[in-house]
């Protein structure tokens, strides 16, 4: 009996498997589905393949009529092109090679300096839109609906109008001592960085994220016995007695540079020119104005009631915010904040509307004395798009991170 019904098993089972796609065998014919989807497939693939090899062999032919030469051999020539505002040695006899690191170099100052600043400032003003002070929140509706209702190339033109309306540098402003503002831009105090420097502040940043794999763990550690674990000791010794014992080792000099005003210029500490500045500060506030939306609208989005329950415990509102709030609103702000990011770091090339030469500006110079057009705006695109996979890459790496697993 028991052998009838394995057979009878078997069958059903042989039945059902016959009768599965996967198990169909295949037809040369479109009216199989498998067999259309798979041709249509391969049409749109040739054709795009065609499209492109057209559009490559017109440009080839344009370029030859034209004694144009392609490929990058370009840049292996000296440039010949100033650079005002560079953060690595740059002269005019440099390859192009080098001007257009410089150039990834200056647009890396403006993205990853401008997202730091537009986060803090964009979440700040997020969560005054929510306050109980009804100055403060409507001081920050204000800030957000004009800096998100004006063109970011307005606003840029504006900054930069600004600066240059500034007094120049024999009558600069000092807010504070070693600080001043003119038309030659911000001028700020300096540490000389060296060997020794880098190795102190690479301890240091080491430091900081064993610290907080160690605090995680304590926490974890927390959750399981309820038993409180101190992480002052971890922080001290990571933080401040590891980068202290490297710099002491090594000898590092953290002596401050003032700046000094000597004849029509200011001599020493960091000087950050009016384009840079302009650009910089343009960015951030369009840009925190619209992070400051998407904070808000992330906070609103958590349950009220829990802020409810926090309040009732007699928890303490700042503690609620940090500890409670922002940890789920986060699952909400993240996908469109990263897309906040990505703007910013596209609209750098707006630079070149004030005279900051970052890629783009780089890039058309280039352009015009080599007359290598594709080639330049091939490597434009090439840093744009990896620059914006790697915040793409890391942003969601992390909204991952934080997401609910579910169960």
């Amino acid at each position: 009996m028991a052998e009838d019904r394995f057979s009878l098993g078997s069958l059903c089972c042989d039945d059902i498997d016959a009768e599965t796609p996967s198990a169909r065998p295949w037809r040369l014919s479109l009216s199989d589905p498998r067999v259309a989807g798979l041709f249509w497939q391969i049409l749109v693939v040739a054709i795009a393949v065609a499209v492109v090899a057209w559009l490559w062999s017109n440009a080839v032919h344009n370029l030859s009529v034209r004694r144009i030469s392609t490929g990058f051999a370009f840049l292996g020539r000296e440039a010949g092109m100033p650079i005002a505002d560079s953060w690595i040695d740059y002269t005019p006899k440099n390859t192009y090679l080098r001007a257009f690191i410089v150039g990834v170099v200056n647009t890396l100052r403006v993205a990853v300096i401008g997202i730091v600043l537009a986060t803090v400032i964009g979440t700040l003003v997020g969560i005054a839109r929510l306050s109980s002070n009804w100055l403060l929140a409507r001081l920050a509706a204000v800030y957000v609906e004009v800096l998100r209702d004006l063109p970011l190339l307005l606003q840029l033109l504006f900054w930069y109008v600004l600066m240059q309306g500034l007094p120049a540098a024999r009558q600069a402003w000092k807010p504070v001592d070693g600080v001043y503002l003119s038309n030659r831009g911000l001028v700020l105090p300096s540490v000389p960085l060296h060997e020794a420097n880098g190795w102190t502040l690479a301890a240091l940043v080491a430091g900081v994220i064993v610290f907080l794999i160690v605090r995680r763990r304590l926490i974890a550690q927390q959750m399981l016995d309820g038993k409180a674990r101190p992480v002052w000791p971890y922080a001290l010794g990571l933080i401040i007695a590891l980068p202290a014992l490297v710099s002491w080792l090594l000898g590092a000099s953290w002596s401050v540079m003032l700046p000094e005003l000597r004849g029509f210029n200011f001599v020493g500490g960091l000087t950050l020119a009016p384009e840079y500045f302009a650009l910089l500060i343009a960015l951030v506030t369009y840009t925190s104005a619209f992070i400051a939306e998407i904070v808000r609208s992330g906070i609103q989005a958590v349950p009220r009631g829990q802020s409810d329950a926090a309040k009732a415990l007699g928890l303490k509102r700042s503690f609620v915010l940090q500890h409670i709030v922002l940890p789920q609103a986060l699952r909400v702000i993240i996908p469109p904040m990263t897309s906040q990011y990505l703007n910013l770091t596209k609209n750098s090339s707006l630079a070149v509307a004030v005279g900051y030469q970052d890629i783009v500006s780089i890039a058309n110079t280039t352009l015009n004395q080599t007359g290598q057009a594709i080639e330049s705006i091939a490597l434009i695109m090439m840093v744009f798009l990896t620059i914006s996979l790697g915040i793409s890459l890391f942003m969601n790496w992390y909204n991952a991170r934080i997401a609910l697993v579910e169960r």
